[in-house]
């Protein structure tokens, strides 16, 4: 049982604190009005509570990320549109199966390319659900690929580089290359994979396992 309670967005951290640790002093020193010092705050907070999602989501703690996204003010709309909360709420939302809100919050803007495979899987996961739900059963290799035709990736999360599988053809050559030298990678060529095409580190191992 998690009785760890959620970080709050109202504790997270001292702006003065922060400032000091690295190496610019004080909120005088750096802003001049009340203005300036509450845009810097605001700022400060943002990338705070973008770190916190960040921590929470690779955790995966889904129950105490959703915990914490409920203590964030909703009218601050330059939070909220916060690409790592944005994730946050996406994956809290596909875990409690509000699938029209998973489309929505990932068609509502443009994510960087390193968020895509992650992204695009819950897109397609999300689809995938909501088909077997409807049919009654589990979903064969042709029904996922005419559900990924009919419901394809929205430019938010997708390069328009050709996709395989939600694999790039760069990502999936660079696979095949490894595998043509070393065809048992060790978890630290594994997690080096991933970084270099973009792909989950669960992503490289499953394609070598099924190779």
């Amino acid at each position: 049982m998690d009785s760890e309670p959620p970080p709050d967005v109202n504790n997270i951290f001292s702006a003065e604190k922060l400032l000091q640790k690295l190496g610019v002093g004080g909120l005088d020193n750096i802003a001049k009005t009340e203005e300036e010092k509450k845009i810097l705050i605001d700022k400060l907070i943002e990338i705070q509570v973008a770190c916190v999602c960040e921590a929470l989501q690779q955790s995966g703690n889904i129950k105490r990320l959703a915990a914490f996204l409920w203590t964030l003010p909703c009218h601050d709309n330059s939070l909220m549109n916060n690409e790592s909360v944005l994730k946050a709420r996406a994956e809290v939302c596909f875990n409690e199966g509000n699938y029209a809100e998973v489309y929505r919050i990932l068609s509502s803007r443009n994510y960087s390319p390193n968020s895509h495979a992650k992204l695009q899987q819950i897109w397609l996961k999300s689809h995938y659900i909501e088909a077997e739900k409807a049919r009654g059963r589990p979903l064969g290799a042709v029904d996922k690929y005419r559900i990924r035709r009919k419901y394809p990736l929205p430019a938010t999360i997708w390069d328009g580089e050709e996709t395989s599988y939600c694999f790039k053809e760069k990502s999936r050559n660079r696979l095949r290359d490894w595998y043509a030298q070393n065809k048992y990678p060790s978890p630290h060529d594994k997690r080096q994979l991933a970084e270099t095409t973009g792909l989950t580190l669960t992503q490289v191992s499953n394609w070598f396992k099924n190779r």
